[in-house]
């Protein structure tokens, strides 16, 4: 061989990080867990169909038929039932695949709901006929009894641990809670300030309308102060331990990728959960004006908790796919912004404006649009608090009701953002958890 001659180099593709025996039988579990969510995905489309074609009058007798099969023990009307139905089967669809998650990363919380998800939905069963909830129960009794053989694998997560109690022990995490308290507190006194000499007038009225209008503003720089912390979290999660020269020492231990991801996840989550409840007592300062009740307290927490759960695996995902910390910021911050604002209001208004002229030329077309424009709306966290409001003060609607066609006077059932909008973000961030997972398996290799 001449000196001077180049040897070409060949570029393989390195097969993913070998699995233990411990992690296939997980893995399996999860296995059975995806399939499980699948088969109830394929269900809940069917009886959307359904729904959409029996409420425009195409199958008069539909839904008094799904009502009979899919949940024949309750009472009430047809259309209310369908709507259960769909409900249910999509609930089952995100907790099948949080426990999907769990399983995967061996955590006491995914084995304990893996049976109590099976008990629930017996439960259903037995007392509102709700028949789809076999689809749920016979993965997770399968799932239950592969990975309960091997119990002793389950355990509180150590990187959960380790990372709460750096995290607590330092000053960052005090004074991050401190300026978020005041920031909101100070936010509160402007509000107030500003509606006292609008709301003149004296009576519950004006009090509750004050009231009203503080607990909203609350929750809106709650939001926004979430938009911008949660990645921030999550962010640098995988790439910080990279840039430290800590993630080879990490690897050397037993701790499966799962494991890893999930402990990174649940300890900056964690935090934010604790910034979210330490601001329930200014949210609780508007009810002493009332016009708010405990319902939209509750709600607005379950969306202040879904939105960070969602932006905290946007950024874990980056994070697991970056190189650096500030690539994976920005990959997080844009996509947030992005999904949070830009997308839902572009695909809003481009709807709006082609639908518009045809929303009564048909039946079904209306029921479709009605659907999509539920869709697009719980999307978006802002939209999907604002609606839920909206239903609770003109409708006093907390889970689903029905809603009439212009186009011929029949009925359709219709369910509450929040409760679409939980559903959405939950499976978003499943699969960009197991998407992280993936990454960091092909990265070891």
């Amino acid at each position: 061989m001449a000196a001077d001659e180049v040897v070409p180099i060949q570029l393989v593709d390195l097969p993913e990080e070998a699995l233990s025996p411990r992690e296939q039988r997980m893995a399996r579990g999860a296995v059975v867990l995806r399939w499980g969510a699948i088969f109830n995905v394929v269900f809940s489309f069917i009886v959307i169909i359904g729904a959409v074609f029996g409420g425009a009058g195409v199958f008069p007798n539909l839904f008094t038929t799904l009502h009979n099969l899919l949940l024949g023990r309750t009472p009430g009307g047809d259309d209310a039932a369908v709507a259960g139905v769909i409900l249910l089967t999509q609930l089952n669809i995100s907790f099948l695949l949080v426990m999907m998650v769990g399983v995967l990363a061996r955590e006491i919380w995914a084995l304990l709901g893996v049976w109590l998800l099976a008990f629930v939905n017996i439960v259903a069963i037995a007392l509102l006929g709700f028949t789809p909830g076999l689809l749920a129960i016979v993965p997770c009794l399968i799932c239950g009894f592969m990975v309960t053989q091997d119990i002793r694998a389950f355990r509180i997560n150590p990187v959960m641990l380790k990372e709460l109690r750096g995290r607590m022990r330092g000053v960052r995490a005090f004074v991050v809670l401190t300026v978020y308290l005041g920031l909101m507190s100070g936010f509160l006194a402007l509000l107030y300030l500003i509606q006292v000499p609008i709301n003149q007038a004296t009576g519950s009225a004006a009090a509750g309308e004050i009231g009203r209008v503080l607990f909203m503003g609350l929750v809106g720089i709650e939001l926004m102060l979430i938009i911008f912390i949660a990645p921030a979290f999550t962010a640098g999660a995988i790439t910080g331990e990279r840039e430290r020269l800590t993630y080879d020492l990490l690897r050397t231990t037993l701790l499966p990728s799962p494991s890893f991801v999930i402990g990174k996840l649940e300890s900056a989550l964690s935090y934010v959960l604790l910034l979210l409840l330490a601001a329930i007592p200014l949210q609780s300062i508007a009810f002493l004006f009332g016009g708010v009740s405990e319902q939209e307290l509750v709600l607005s927490f379950i969306i202040l908790t879904v939105t960070a759960i969602a932006l905290g695996t946007i950024g874990i995902f980056f994070s697991a796919l970056a190189p650096r910390t500030l690539s994976a910021s920005v990959r997080a911050y844009t996509t947030a912004l992005v999904a949070t604002f830009g997308a839902p209001l572009v695909l809003s208004i481009a709807i709006d404006l082609v639908t518009v002229p045809i929303r009564t030329a048909s039946p079904v077309v209306e029921a479709i649009l009605i659907y999509i424009d539920d869709f697009l709306t719980s999307l978006n966290p802002i939209a999907t608090a604002l609606t839920t409001q909206q239903l609770l003060i003109d409708r006093q609607v907390v889970g689903f009701w029905t809603d009439t066609l212009s186009s011929n006077g029949s009925t359709i059932p219709r369910v509450s953002p929040w409760i679409t909008f939980t559903i959405i973000y939950l499976v978003v961030s499943t699969v960009l958890v197991v998407f992280s997972i993936q990454r960091m398996r092909k990265t070891e290799a």
